[in-house]
């Protein structure tokens, strides 16, 4: 079988572009460089389409950063004011810790990662994290079912900031 001349590679210049046969003239040669423009056009408005989506993305993090950290700026504020206190009261000091406590943890709600901490919920693996096996107890915990949070998890099943480091109840046997 004889090897097709058409289908041999098109010449390639120096800088590796392709060259424009010569035996090509009148409307095929200004076809050809027509659809040269357009495909180098095309190449040129990818690439500035790639980093104008990257600019987009550092400028859209950046500004997540900085939502994230102005949410917490009232945390530290009623931080500051717990030291000008720390010579008051113990019990006040206790009260302003439940305090900051209880505004980070709203925080955290608030960008969608409440707090998972209950005990006796049939166990998830989705949301819970096995640390150990414990038999039921007295209280009646269920075979299978979360009989101690060893550390609370924060998040939804399907956005998990961490999940509950939990026991788990197992049935005898």
């Amino acid at each position: 079988m004889a090897a097709d001349p058409g289908a041999a590679a098109a010449p390639m210049d120096r800088a590796g572009e392709p060259v424009i046969p010569a035996d090509r003239t009148g409307p095929e040669r200004s076809e050809i460089a027509e659809l040269e423009d357009r495909w180098r056009r095309a190449v040129a408005d990818l690439d500035n389409f790639r980093k104008r989506y990257a600019r987009e993305v550092s400028r859209e993090r950046a500004a997540e950063r900085a939502l994230v950290a102005g949410a917490f700026l009232p945390v530290l504020d009623t931080i500051d004011l717990a030291l000008e206190h720390a010579d008051a009261d113990p019990s006040s000091v206790i009260e302003g810790i439940r305090g900051i406590r209880e505004q980070a943890l709203t925080i955290l709600a608030n960008l969608g990662f409440a707090r998972q901490d209950e005990a006796g919920v049939p166990f998830d693996p989705a949301r819970h994290e096995v640390v150990g096996v414990v038999a039921p107890d007295d209280s009646g915990t269920p075979p299978g079912a979360v009989a101690e949070v060893v550390r609370p998890g924060y998040g939804t099943p399907d956005r998990q900031l961490r999940p509950a480091a939990v026991t788990v109840a197992q049935a005898p046997g």
